[in-house]
C-alpha cells in the first residue's frame, strides 16, 4: 500500500534524544493523533492520551482498571507492566494496583494513619534533614544535586515517617538507588549501554525491602509507636484492619511512589529554576523578604511544567470505551501523558513558558480522581523545604555543565535526572580575609 504524503510522520519515542525534551513530540502528538497507539520498548503496546481534558477524564473513568489482571495479553505483558518484582514479592494489593471497592476500603484506612496533621507536624523534621544534607556539600563549592541532596531528603524523610531505625536507613537508601538507577523502560542509552538496567536487579532490591517491611511490621505490632506503619496497624474501618500483606504493601508503595516523585520534583524543580534566572531571581526576592506565596504557587507551576511524573501509571480498559473519539478495545492498556496534557494550551495559557505566579493552574501532576495521590501533601512539603533552602543558602548557586551533557534517566513512567551537576560560592566563602 502506498504512503499518503499528506499524513504527517509521528516523532520518534522513547529514544535518548526524546527522554531530553519529550515535549514537542507530545505537542505533535496532541495536535495531530492524541490517543495515540504505540509499541512501548518493553514490547507492550498501549495508548498515549496527551490532551488535558481527554487526561482528566480518563484518569477518573472507572472503565479504566487499574488491575493487571484486565490486560488482554497477559503472558505478553508478564513483569512488563507495574513496579519490577512486586509481583513476585507478593506487594500487588496496594493503592496502584486495585480498584474499588477494595480500593475505597484500603485508602480510606491509610488515609487515617497518613493525615494531614501528620504531615504538618513532620515539617520542623524535613527543614532538619535538608539543612543537614547541604551542610554537607555547602563548604565546598560543588554538588551533584541529585545523588547529595534530591535522592537522600525524600528517602531518609519517608523513612522517618514509616518508622524505620535510624541504623537500617542506609539499607533502604541502597535498595532505592538500585531501583532508580535501573527503573527500565528505555532502549539503549548512547555508546549501547542499557538505559533502564536490568529488571532483574530492581526485582532483588524489591525482595529485600519487602522481606524487611514484614519483620518491621511484626515487631511494631508488639510495640507500637508514634510513626506511620504503626498508625497503617492500628487503622480500622468498621472494625476492618489491614492484614499484615496489606500493610507491607503499603509501606512499600508510599516509599517507592513517595521517593522518586520528590528526588524528581526537586531535582527537576531547581533544574528549570537555573536554566530561567528571571523566575528564580523573583523566587530569591519573594524568600528574602518573607513571603512564602510565590513558593508555593511556584511548585506547583513546577509541577505542571517538567513534573516528575510523566506518565500515569498503567490503566486497562475492562469494555470498549472511547477517549478523544478513539475508541479503545477491552483489554488494552492507556496510559496518560500528565507531560504532554499539562502543556496543553487549551488549557494553559502560554504553556511552554514557566510562570512561578501562575494562578489557575490546575495541573495533573499528582492525578486526578480517586487515585489522586495521597503523599501530594509530604511531596509539596519536601519540595517547598528544599528549593527555598537551596536558593536562600546557596543564592549564586549555578549549572556546571552544559544543558546537552545532562543524561534523564531511562523508564516509562517518572521523569529525573540522573545528575545535576552545580557550582556555588562556598559558604562562609565571603566571610574569610
Amino acid at each position: 500500500m502506498q504512503h499518503d504524503a499528506t499524513v504527517p510522520t509521528p516523532p520518534d519515542l522513547f529514544t535518548w534524544e526524546f527522554a531530553t525534551d519529550p515535549y514537542p513530540a507530545y505537542a505533535w502528538l496532541r495536535e495531530h493523533s492524541p490517543v495515540h497507539r504505540t509499541e512501548l520498548p518493553s514490547g507492550v503496546e498501549a495508548w498515549l492520551v496527551t490532551r488535558y481534558a481527554d487526561a482528566r477524564q480518563a484518569l477518573a473513568d472507572q472503565r479504566l482498571s487499574k488491575n493487571p489482571a484486565h490486560h488482554s495479553e497477559a503472558a505478553h505483558g508478564k513483569g512488563k507492566v507495574g513496579i519490577p518484582g512486586e509481583r513476585g514479592a507478593n506487594l500487588m494489593t496496594h493503592l496502584l494496583n486495585i480498584d474499588p471497592p477494595d480500593h475505597t476500603r484500603l485508602r480510606r484506612l491509610v488515609a487515617k494513619a497518613f493525615t494531614p496533621r501528620r504531615v504538618a507536624e513532620f515539617a520542623p523534621r524535613v527543614q532538619e534533614l535538608t539543612d543537614r544534607l547541604i551542610d554537607g556539600f555547602a563548604g565546598r563549592g560543588e554538588a551533584d544535586l541529585i545523588h547529595e541532596f534530591a535522592f537522600p531528603l525524600p528517602i531518609y524523610a519517608i523513612c522517618d515517617l514509616l518508622g524505620v531505625p535510624a541504623e537500617d536507613q542506609d539499607d533502604f537508601r541502597d535498595w532505592a538507588g538500585n531501583m532508580l538507577r535501573h527503573p527500565g523502560g528505555r532502549p539503549p542509552g548512547p555508546g549501547g549501554g542499557q538505559a533502564g538496567g536490568p529488571r532483574g536487579g530492581v526485582a532483588r532490591s524489591v525482595k529485600k525491602m519487602r522481606a524487611y517491611l514484614a519483620d518491621l511490621i511484626h515487631r511494631k505490632r508488639a510495640d507500637l509507636g508514634d510513626d506511620l506503619i504503626s498508625g497503617l496497624i492500628r487503622a480500622s474501618d468498621h472494625g476492618e484492619h489491614l492484614t499484615e500483606s496489606e500493610a507491607a504493601a503499603m509501606a512499600f508503595i508510599l516509599l517507592f511512589a513517595g521517593f522518586e516523585t520528590t528526588v524528581n520534583l526537586i531535582g527537576n524543580g531547581t533544574y528549570a529554576l537555573l536554566r530561567d534566572p528571571g523566575q528564580r531571581h523573583r523566587l530569591q526576592q519573594a524568600l528574602a523578604a518573607g513571603d512564602t506565596a510565590l513558593l508555593a504557587t511556584g511548585v506547583e507551576e513546577l509541577l505542571r511544567y517538567d513534573g516528575p511524573v510523566e506518565l500515569a501509571t498503567w490503566r486497562f480498559a475492562t469494555e470498549p470505551v472511547t477517549i478523544g473519539g478513539q475508541r479503545i478495545a477491552a483489554g488494552d492498556p492507556v496510559l496518560v501523558v500528565l507531560a504532554a496534557a499539562d502543556r496543553d494550551p487549551e488549557r494553559f495559557a502560554d504553556p511552554d513558558a514557566l510562570d512561578l505566579s501562575r494562578r489557575d493552574n490546575q495541573h495533573l501532576g499528582y492525578g486526578h480522581g480517586i487515585h489522586y495521590c495521597l503523599g501530594a501533601p509530604l511531596a509539596r512539603l519536601e519540595g517547598q523545604t528544599a528549593l527555598a533552602t537551596l536558593l536562600t543558602r546557596l543564592p549564586d548557586l549555578r549549572l556546571a555543565a552544559e544543558p546537552t551533557d545532562l543524561r534523564w534517566r531511562g523508564g516509562l513512567i517518572m521523569r529525573g535526572l540522573r545528575t545535576l551537576p552545580v557550582e556555588f560560592t562556598p559558604e562562609g566563602a565571603e566571610c574569610e580575609n
